[in-house]
């Protein structure tokens, strides 16, 4: 009987050692876009190329032969629409401004907005066109604008991508078509051009467009449909720019930000356009399972206060001047954050005056954040000194 009793404890230990043998553990799950995501996860090689950093601080999550040079096709528009953000902030052109199309650029091949030869259009809707639809023509108008030919403007992105520390980068043109000329970049190098093109706000405005009828100048409509799917597929993504020429193979480097954490993620030289959007999407779920953007204080928040001598008020609210905010992986310990004010200031104070700091170390390198007087304090006069001796009498 008792052999019997056992029998059906046997068979379950059996199949549960079948599923998780001695000495492995089942991982932790979290789920993203409704895919099952094991947290310890590591990712696998999808492409050529992979690179995958925190937005702010350029931390490297992830990276797969991240230094090794290959076309990136399309993904060279990156640079292209940077400098242009980068003219409109030096006041070299602005978003209003209008751009009469040469025969040249409106005969480009490829993805294109459709530009009439000869017709104006502004360069805000020349930057849309190239962050949504690509655009070769609309690329190399503005090449043309900017520097007075294409040829000089790359020679001012090759120049660009030394100060960004781009160091296996060369361009050859500003669209990414096949170039008699070597052209070529690394995961890594995209990676790094990407996020500066995303330090600019205005960015996102054009990166979030969908599907758009737009009209020309001549009262024709162009449909514009965003290149870049993960818009659409992926809660979070916020931007982001594909690539595609049999040598360079399917590429894309995109940005997703969620509870306060923002990545970018770069493949280049995928086999399909399917893989690249998984595999970026992978990338993805990989980062916001397995780190987070600690907040310790938002910009305003009241850290204390601090006596003020000679004014007729006795303290004020000191508040950081900015967030303070450390990315990391989960489950790390959290930072002190030590925060370094006087006992007393003497009036005069002005509201948003540097009374302290607030420092803590990133990586091992110090960071101090301004603390900031919330209110003034203004210095004591004759009358306030004498209201002061006999307001108890």
């Amino acid at each position: 009987m008792k052999k019997k009793t056992l029998l059906p404890f046997l068979i379950l230990a059996l199949g549960l050692l079948a599923i998780f043998p001695l000495g492995m553990k089942a991982q932790p799950y979290r789920y993203a876009d409704g895919a099952a995501v094991e947290v310890d996860q590591p990712l696998k090689a999808n492409g050529f190329g992979e690179y995958l950093t925190e937005y702010y601080t350029g931390e490297v999550l992830y990276e797969h032969n991240s230094q090794s040079r290959h076309e990136i096709a399309s993904m060279v528009k990156i640079m292209t629409a940077n400098l242009i953000f980068e003219a409109i902030d030096e006041g070299k052109i602005s978003y209003d401004e209008m751009i009469t199309i040469s025969p040249d650029a409106a005969s480009m091949g490829g993805s294109q907005m459709f530009l009439d030869s000869g017709a104006q259009y502004s360069v805000s809707d020349l930057l849309k066109g190239i962050i949504v639809v690509s655009a070769n023509d609309a690329s190399y108008a503005m090449a043309e604008k900017i520097a007075g030919s294409v040829d000089s403007f790359v020679a001012m992105m090759n120049e660009r991508a030394v100060q960004l520390g781009m160091e296996n980068t060369k361009f050859a043109n500003c669209t990414g078509l096949p170039n008699e000329n070597e052209q070529y970049s690394t995961a890594k190098d995209v990676n790094i051009m990407t996020r500066q093109l995303m330090s600019h706000e205005k960015y996102y405005e054009y990166a979030s467009v969908w599907m758009e009828d737009y009209k020309h100048p001549s009262g024709r409509i162009t449909q514009f449909v965003n290149t870049n799917k993960l818009l659409k597929q992926y809660s979070g993504c916020i931007g982001g720019k594909t690539g595609y020429t049999d040598a360079a193979g399917h590429c894309l480097s995109a940005c997703a930000e969620r509870n306060g954490m923002k990545v970018v993620a770069t493949i280049v030289g995928g086999t399909d356009s399917k893989s690249r959007f998984n595999q970026v999407r992978a990338m993805f779920d990989y980062s916001f399972a397995n780190y987070v953007n600690k907040i310790y204080y938002r910009k305003g928040d009241v850290v204390g206060k601090v006596s003020v001598s000679k004014s007729p008020i006795d303290e004020i609210e000191v508040a950081t001047s900015s967030d303070i905010t450390k990315f990391s992986k989960l489950g790390v310990g959290s930072e002190e954050i030590e925060l370094i004010l006087p006992q007393s200031v003497a009036a005069p104070i002005k509201k948003g005056d540097v009374i302290g700091q607030a420092v803590y170390s990133v990586d091992g390198k110090e960071v101090s954040v301004d603390l900031i007087a919330m209110q003034d304090a203004r210095k004591s006069t004759f009358l306030d000194i004498i209201k002061g001796i006999t307001k108890d009498w």
